[in-house]
């Protein structure tokens, strides 16, 4: 593919569809943490964007070298996603309902189940890797930088939405926030399996 408004406008819209999970995600951190500060909801935007452009280019890679392994792993991404956000949603849902009388501030989401979540968000964008397959390399990695930069200002928005719901949710924000997550892997499951 060449250089062209096409080959933007795809990346563009690849990162929209692409992070679409990472909002829904970044949504429930802002019900979670109403009162989040800009540099958190920045490491939080970041954390999804990097993984939602590294996935593509791993994919890409998996294309380009080990194709066979790919296609095995392939199936298994909505069992992973579903486990991993049913774990953390489940958690965020318990901890929701033994609190809901507390009026306190809520803890934050760790550095840890962040990052789990990045990968339970990215995971089926490893198949993007098909799709940017007959891009070059350069071509490829401005791909994966304009979904990044995508999916950056979309969590952002889900992470300032989340806060400004939240604030006015108080305790009941981290149960939704733990339905949302849930109803995530339940998506990414059935569309993966089913569809």
């Amino acid at each position: 593919m060449d250089w062209s408004i096409v080959f933007f406008l795809n990346s563009v819209l690849l990162g929209v569809g692409l992070a679409m999970d990472a909002f829904s995600v970044s949504l429930a951190n802002g019900l979670n943490e109403p009162k989040m500060k800009v540099p958190r909801m920045c490491m939080i935007a970041g954390i999804f964007a990097g993984f939602q452009a590294a996935m593509p280019m791993i994919g890409w890679g998996c294309v380009h070298t080990v194709l066979t392994y790919f296609k095995f792993f392939e199936k298994f991404i909505p069992f992973i996603a579903l486990g991993l956000l049913a774990f953390i949603g489940g958690k965020m849902l318990i901890e929701g309902i033994k609190n809901k009388d507390e009026d306190e501030e809520k803890p934050q989401s760790s550095f840890k189940y962040l990052m789990v979540m990045g990968v339970a968000t990215s995971i089926d964008a490893l198949s993007v890797g098909f799709t940017i397959a007959e891009y070059k390399i350069i071509q490829a990695l401005v791909s994966a930088a304009i979904i990044a930069i995508v999916t950056f200002f979309i969590c952002v928005a889900g992470i300032v939405i989340g806060k400004k719901v939240g604030t006015k949710m108080s305790n009941k924000a981290q149960i939704l926030g733990g339905v949302i997550l849930i109803g995530i892997g339940i998506e990414i499951f059935v569309s993966g399996v089913f569809f």
